[in-house]
């Protein structure tokens, strides 16, 4: 839901459940579970009107605020399991996400949410707007990862096997080099560098 605060009143919202009913009626393998999609964590980037949902889907999903209006950039398929933590880094499009399945992803969502960019204009309605987006599976070839940005498809710069469920994460320069900060169900707090990306 996007608010205004001054009004306490909802000016949009959308229904993540909404992807659900389109993927129900495309073709699943037997057996395939679908969990709910369920929001686990939000980010705002640092220019303010682009934020990001990770949810129990395994989506990250991707929006602009324009106005009093919001619309879906972006959507792709970030884990296996539900989507935990979503944080954009400070000052760039770089998004980490945090899974369920013990990964941590580093995303370059600068080009996608770029291309759809739209000029903020001020809308005087309320109306609810759903964009709709493709959805991708990762793959670790090269030659694939090549066909896929081609295409406007969007792969993790970096993956990091964790082992553990994401309950946190944090993007923060130590001593002058980026590191991700991870806290899981244990009591440590994991530090990953991350070199140039």
């Amino acid at each position: 839901m996007l608010w205004n605060l001054q009004k306490a009143r909802p000016l949009w919202i959308t229904n993540l459940q909404e992807d659900e009913i389109e993927e129900m009626e495309s073709p699943r393998s037997p057996g395939q579970l679908l969990n709910p999609a369920l929001a686990h964590s939000l980010s705002v980037a640092s220019c303010g009107n682009i934020f990001s949902c990770g949810a129990e889907d395994g989506k990250v999903r991707i929006f602009r605020v324009t106005g009093v209006k919001c619309e879906q950039e972006l959507g792709f398929r970030g884990h296996a399991l539900g989507v935990s933590q979503v944080c954009f880094l400070p000052e760039s499009n770089f998004l980490l996400t945090g899974g369920n399945d013990g990964k941590i992803m580093l995303w370059d969502v600068s080009s996608e949410v770029e291309k759809k960019h739209k000029s903020p204009t001020k809308h005087s309605h309320r109306r609810k707007t759903f964009k709709r987006a493709a959805y991708t599976k990762q793959s670790g070839n090269s030659d694939a990862s090549l066909k896929n940005e081609e295409h406007g498809k969007i792969l993790p710069k970096l993956s990091i096997e964790h082992g553990e469920k994401v309950n946190w994460l944090l993007g923060a320069k130590i001593k002058g080099c980026q590191n991700i900060l991870v806290a899981d169900q244990t009591s440590c707090i994991s530090v990953y560098p991350v070199n140039e990306f």
